[in-house]
């Protein structure tokens, strides 16, 4: 492996790392409705659970309400159940085939904690661009300890990492800033 391929590897898995926190902060509820809130929700459905998006249709109705309609006929009873004994704290309420799944005012105290659990994934997912650093370090010094590069390509490729973790880091940073100030916007 060159130092290329090293710098290579290690900008990709830093990308995926900004697309997993992204996927996560999705999933943290703010006081708008967002369709991939009910991701996670759950169903049973002829003995399996699967999620609620491959047995109904997730739209949005308006700003405040989600809008859940199932593909069958009997599953709206089971989709109601889920999304109510889910930890997101929603009550949805049918109106004859469709669900309709409103969104509660959430208090201020809810939108601190929230803010809390935005910080605490951005830290994790800072702490995982770190770790790739470290890693790349540790392979371009056993290159240099192995002679297949010299000492001033790990200080260039030390650089560069360290610049991929700063760009990486800022944009976990601004991440975190948007998701605190939607989910304090009233």
């Amino acid at each position: 492996m060159t130092i290329a391929d090293i710098k290579n590897t290690t900008q990709a898995k830093m990308d995926q790392s900004i697309a997993a926190f992204k996927n996560n902060l999705t999933k943290i509820r703010t006081g708008r409705a967002n369709p991939s809130l009910l991701d996670s929700v759950m169903v049973e459905y002829y003995g399996s659970s699967v999620p609620l998006s491959q047995v109904a249709n997730v739209a949005l109705i308006d700003s405040r309400t989600i809008s859940v309609q199932p593909w069958e006929k009997g599953m709206g009873a089971k989709i109601e159940k889920a999304i109510r004994e889910s930890d997101l704290g929603l009550n949805p309420a049918s109106m004859g085939d469709l669900i309709r799944v409103p969104m509660p005012p959430m208090s201020e105290e809810r939108r601190k904690e929230m803010t809390k659990l935005v910080r605490n994934e951005g830290e994790g997912a800072k702490i995982a661009v770190r770790n790739l650093r470290r890693d790349a370090n540790e392979s371009v010094k056993k290159l240099v300890k192995d002679k297949l590069a010299s000492e001033d390509d790990q200080k260039r490729a030390e650089a560069d990492v360290q610049k991929f973790t700063d760009k990486h880091i800022a944009e976990i940073d601004q991440l975190i800033a948007g998701k605190e100030q939607e989910i304090m916007a009233v």
